[in-house]
């Protein structure tokens, strides 16, 4: 098949954040933030604390449920040299993230390493009972192993530190080890959260349970590269990161009942929710599975089909899948890219943060409301928002003609 992806300049993503506007703490209670509301061209201001009150009748907010891993470690050579890794996925992609952080004994991760070149082949790294060594430099995997009974995860909660995005500057605080959390975060292997779940405290949730609005929560793991600026001058160029999806049948079953708005919170819900779409597609158009994890290249929305793919077709098969290999889960990873000319399909409104220029994130947004998202942020800077991870929040109508 052909493929057509738009030919979109970053520099069309482009505006001025202060360093001023960026959020580099919490706010006292999680619901305290401030909360733009945008809907057919109309931008007005609201407590996300009354969030419920926004939200369209009917609706089914989608929540993500990964929860962040300390990923940060702190290594010293035996003649004091500091080494840092930074986890970002198991080398083995057989199982969900949450399960290999189980394994005890040993567990293989691609990391970032600082310091790298003065950590040299052969050379092993000793913390307390962890020895740390390479698998393969080139491709930055390192084996750790250790001889305790304890479970990795378990080991990672006493010698990591909570991955802070890097535009905060500055070392994670014991309050962040909460407050990067979201409520509802279940699901280890994260190493960002994600942010627009972090505002949402009992009472908000409470409220949105008495507005008898649905709830229903999804997995993905989401990646370093979330914060990687584009630096190609065309989007569709730029080498989108890979992120883990865990779908449980339970979940497919919700969207398929689910007659109202779809309304995902955050870009990582929207993102897995339209990779859980394709993940159909694949199915349906009988592509070849060399295992049961499908990796959703982001080519793969832009080729030119002669039949489009209805929602329905595409979750049945999904949970036809499913339940004939009988599985718990269906474990995808995906590359998906989402830019203006995308078709969103489980996307009414969106609740999300407000995002880095000339990112990924934001150039999403522009699909879902398209230019209108300048007046969005020039709305938000004017008005004191804060930015960013910590920063305040938003409600996005889909915008109809565009």
């Amino acid at each position: 098949m052909s493929i057509q992806m738009p030919n979109i300049p970053i520099q069309a993503f482009d505006y001025s954040l202060p360093e001023s506007k960026i959020a580099q703490f919490p706010l006292a209670n999680r619901h305290d933030s401030k909360l733009l509301v945008y809907s057919d061209g109309l931008i007005k201001h609201e407590a996300f604390l009354n969030l419920a009150d926004q939200l369209p009748e009917n609706a089914l907010l989608i929540f993500n449920n990964t929860k962040v891993i300390p990923a940060r470690i702190p290594l010293l050579k035996e003649n004091g040299v500091a080494i840092e890794l930074f986890l970002l996925h198991p080398t083995s992609d057989s199982a969900p993230t949450e399960q290999l952080m189980e394994s005890k004994g040993e567990i293989t991760w691609e990391c970032l390493v600082g310091n790298k070149k003065r950590w040299k082949d052969g050379d092993v790294l000793q913390k307390g009972d962890l020895r740390f060594s390479w698998l393969n430099r080139e491709e930055n995997q390192i084996r750790i192993n250790w001889n305790t009974d304890q479970s990795f995860a378990q080991i990672l909660d006493e010698i990591g530190k909570i991955p802070l995005p890097p535009y905060m500057e500055r070392e994670a605080e014991l309050n962040d080890s909460d407050r990067y959390q979201t409520l509802f975060s279940e699901k280890l292997g994260a190493v960002a959260a994600p942010t627009a779940s972090l505002h949402f405290s009992n009472e908000v949730l409470a409220d949105v349970d008495r507005r008898g609005i649905q709830k229903t929560y999804l997995t993905l793991h989401v990646g370093a590269g979330t914060f990687l600026p584009v630096k190609e001058d065309d989007v569709e160029n730029h080498p989108m990161h890979r992120e883990q999806l865990v779908f449980t049948p339970a979940l497919i079953e919700t969207l398929l009942a689910h007659n109202g708005p779809f309304v995902p919170v955050g870009t990582t819900s929207l993102r897995a929710l339209e990779s859980l779409y394709w993940s159909g597609v694949w199915l349906h158009e009988k592509r070849p599975l060399e295992n049961e994890t499908l990796l959703i290249p982001k080519e793969f929305a832009y080729e030119k089909r002669e039949k489009s793919i209805s929602i329905k077709d595409s979750l049945e098969a999904v949970l036809t899948f499913i339940k004939f290999q009988k599985l718990e889960h269906w474990l995808a990873e995906t590359e998906i890219l989402i830019m203006p000319g995308y078709t969103l399909h489980f996307c009414d409104a969106l609740v999300t943060n407000f995002h880095q220029p000339k990112s990924t994130l934001l150039v999403l947004i522009a699909t879902l409301i398209g230019d209108d998202w300048k007046n969005v942020y020039e709305a938000a800077l004017d008005n004191e928002y804060r930015f960013l991870s910590y920063g305040d929040s938003s409600i996005l109508y889909k915008k109809q003609d565009i």
